[in-house]
């Protein structure tokens, strides 16, 4: 028989008091939280980001399940093991596909502070393509050799599907889940984000350009090779647009932080 998770009315377990590492992590969430929402990213109360709770527990956080992006705050984020157990209190349960999918990725990669995994309009439209991601704009080409796939096998609500997710991974940090949409897995919250801004914009590129009916110019293979070296090793300039967001963000709605 399958084994499935219902994280409705899962088990809580008490907590130590929270450390500052964990105080920073849950308001860099929540601003990217409030960031997806403002780039059009949310699904109504579906999609998930998760971030690892610094320590040696194998905690993460993850949105309360029935809170629109825009309402999420350092404070309402869910903690919880891998086993699925609420750490500390909630007034929500999680969503559990969003659990499945994310618990897979923290329990095997611990290098990953941050999954991102959205079924935004483009991604969903990229996900339905044999191509995937073409190497056609420099934006794109930051991606050439970075991509993982993982096949479509229902609502991922069978705990099965975690080794299948975790092995189609590998050590990748971008995936298109077949007919589902996208996901990112970075060091840190700014580097996951800037990287789904990235993808998402290569993303709306290549579909408008494929849908003009004509023919593209394909770029030579060195000049993606140049891209895709400098798009490995850009960690540090997505640091720099994550504090610019933060400071975009910190102008416009600091309620992220409560």
């Amino acid at each position: 028989m399958e084994k499935t998770v219902d994280m409705i009315g899962a088990p809580m377990v008490a907590t130590a008091p929270m450390t500052r590492e964990e105080q920073n992590i849950r308001v860099e969430l929540a601003a990217c939280y409030r960031l997806a929402q403002k780039n059009g990213w949310d699904e109504l109360i579906y999609n998930h980001i998760s971030a690892r709770v610094p320590g040696p527990e194998h905690h993460f956080l993850i949105n309360p399940f029935g809170l629109a992006f825009e309402e999420i705050t350092a404070s309402n984020l869910v903690k919880v093991d891998l086993e699925g157990r609420v750490i500390g209190t909630a007034k929500y349960p999680i969503n559990a596909a969003g659990f499945t999918i994310h618990s897979a990725i923290h329990a095997a990669r611990p290098e990953v502070a941050c999954v991102i995994h959205l079924h935004t309009e483009a991604g969903m439209a990229l996900s339905m393509l044999d191509c995937g991601l073409l190497p056609l704009t420099q934006t794109a080409m930051f991606f050439e050799g970075r991509i993982a796939f993982h096949d479509y096998e229902g609502i991922a609500l069978d705990l099965a599907e975690r080794e299948r997710l975790v092995r189609d991974l590998g050590d990748r940090s971008v995936m298109i889940l077949r007919n589902h949409g996208t996901l990112v897995a970075c060091p840190t919250v700014g580097q996951a984000f800037v990287t789904m801004f990235l993808l998402e914009k290569a993303t709306r590129a290549q579909l408008r350009a494929m849908a003009c009916n004509s023919t593209l110019v394909q770029p030579s293979a060195r000049a993606i090779d140049v891209s895709a070296r400098f798009g490995r090793s850009a960690g540090g300039g997505a640091d720099y647009a994550w504090q610019a967001m933060l400071r975009r963000l910190e102008r416009e709605d600091a309620s992220y932080k409560s």
